[in-house]
């Protein structure tokens, strides 16, 4: 069959709110720039000319033609080696938002695809195309479908209230005054007319949402919101970090096994929690300064700013500064800590680090007979409305900037335990600390707690276990952890544990 009557053809079966929904996953906004093949040119045209038409002129011309271009420029696309381009971002990104929109073009190269994948150096795991979707994207999707045309609408009239960001933008023009988004699709059009809008000027990314909430709150409740949903729900669902479907992010796991009991019996519980958790997990056992390197250059490559998190166990021998590698030498912490939150392939995603040991030699002892013998040491242990801020409006736009951000900014630091202190550890199990953090996330994985509630919880609970040193003294101690952050959104775990894809994103 003729490809043109193929695109033709494919167009006509999807609907006028999944061809919205398919282009603006495809024209994301956070794509990777400059790139081989990009002439950095301002896309403003582009992404948002095509919306602010169909929203004006109830027709969906502009992006059907928006959407057989791509298909085209795919179809004559030569896969070049070793040599990752815009393009290929591009490919992946209609792939897999075809793929979960469920309107994949029978006329599409898979081979292509795959070949592409080769290029990033994807595993079997990361070759699944929910790991190409941008979570960011996936939450905004979610917002819109929890407003009426009316609360879109009035999100539109709230926007045009600002002379000083709406002046010389001609697409606003275009949508002009009166608009009725109640027509199938033309609502998401709008939404995403917005959303786009606000990125390109530089008012909200991934992490800052409070332009894009500020509109939402003034929007009428009782017109706006769909069934069941209220503003406050809605504006709730963007104070978390986006960590929507598979993979929940990568996490990586460094352990130190010489000299350390129960070294593989943590390296197990980790991988088991991640893995439950929908985490894509690397494990290094016996890391040196060297390894530290070289994961480091590998975190780096494009691949990796597919995922939305980043988790990091580090276990080893320490004190006050310093942790002990395989080799025996030392690397300060806090160089550790400060060296891979810069990595620009997880900028704006949170951040996650489980430092889990010793940070000194003090005890919190517990004298008294009543201690002796009771110990937690031993292997038995091991059991398995968000305000609307109306008060932020006084600060104006002209003393705002989200474009540059401190490089620890997302990021969280849990410490096994507190400075200049033991991290206790049980005979063959290991650490105490591992096994209660990894026992708790299990457990509140079906009760959509947030990160913090649960390492909140963590330091109540083994607060209360009594441990005992391992030398001829015995003695009786507590053991108190804690963590430093500076997330700007709530990381909230997954409700139910992600199932892995049997098929991955191109036959083999």
């Amino acid at each position: 069959m003729d490809e043109v009557i193929q695109v033709t053809q494919w167009l006509s079966s999807i609907t006028p709110r999944k061809k919205a929904k398919l282009f603006f996953f495809t024209t994301h906004a956070d794509a990777p720039s400059p790139m081989v093949g990009s002439n950095d040119v301002d896309t403003h045209e582009e992404t948002q000319l095509p919306l602010a038409t169909t929203v004006a002129l109830h027709n969906f011309k502009n992006i059907d033609e928006f959407l057989k271009k791509k298909v085209n420029t795919f179809s004559c696309y030569n896969v070049i080696e070793n040599e990752i381009t815009k393009t290929d971002y591009e490919y992946l990104r209609f792939y897999s938002a075809c793929k979960y929109l469920d309107v994949v073009p029978p006329f599409l190269d898979l081979e292509k695809i795959s070949a592409i994948q080769n290029k990033f150096e994807m595993t079997d795991e990361e070759r699944d195309y929910r790991l190409l979707l941008d979570s960011a994207d996936l939450v905004l999707e979610k917002v819109c479908d929890s407003l009426k045309p009316a609360g879109v609408s009035q999100m539109r009239t709230a926007l045009r209230k600002d002379r000083n960001l709406i002046r010389g933008v001609k697409t606003i023009d275009i949508i002009g005054f009166f608009v009725d988004p109640n027509p199938t699709g033309i609502k998401e059009c709008l939404f995403f007319f917005i959303v786009r809008f606000l990125q390109k000027a530089d008012k909200i990314n991934r992490v800052n949402t409070n332009r894009l909430e500020r509109l939402i709150a003034q929007c009428d409740e009782s017109s706006s919101c769909e069934e069941g949903k209220t503003i406050d729900f809605i504006i709730d669902s963007l104070r978390f970090y986006p960590t929507e479907l598979y993979p929940f992010g990568f996490c990586l796991i460094m352990c130190v096994i010489e000299g350390r009991d129960g070294a593989m019996q943590e390296i197990e519980k980790t991988m088991e929690i991640s893995r439950h958790l929908g985490m894509i997990t690397h494990t290094e056992k016996n890391p040196t300064k060297e390894t530290i390197e070289l994961v480091k250059k590998e975190l780096m490559k494009p691949k990796y700013q597919f995922y939305s998190s980043f988790t990091c166990w580090f276990m080893s021998h320490g004190d006050s500064n310093s942790m002990v590698l395989a080799d025996g030498e030392t690397i300060e912490r806090e160089w550790f800590l400060t060296s891979f939150p810069d990595i620009s392939t997880f900028q704006l995603k949170p951040k996650v680090f489980f430092m889990v040991s010793c940070r000194g030699a003090n005890k919190f002892s517990l004298k008294g007979d009543e201690f002796e013998g009771q110990s937690a040491t031993c292997d038995y242990y091991d059991i398995g409305s968000a305000l609307i801020r109306n008060r932020m409006l006084d600060i104006t736009d002209s003393v705002r900037d989200i474009s540059y951000v401190q490089p620890m900014m997302d990021t969280l630091v849990a410490y096994s335990t507190i400075l200049d202190h033991l991290s206790g550890r049980a005979n063959t199990h290991g650490s105490i600390y591992v096994g209660r953090a990894c026992v708790l996330m299990s457990e509140n994985i079906s009760r959509g707690r947030s990160l913090t509630e649960i390492l909140e919880h963590l330091s109540q609970d083994l607060h209360e276990i009594l441990q005992e040193t391992m030398d001829e003294d015995r003695i009786v101690y507590k053991q108190a952890c804690h963590y430093d952050s500076f997330f700007r959104k709530t990381l909230k775990l997954p409700y139910t544990r992600h199932p892995k894809e049997d098929v991955h994103s191109a036959p083999q």
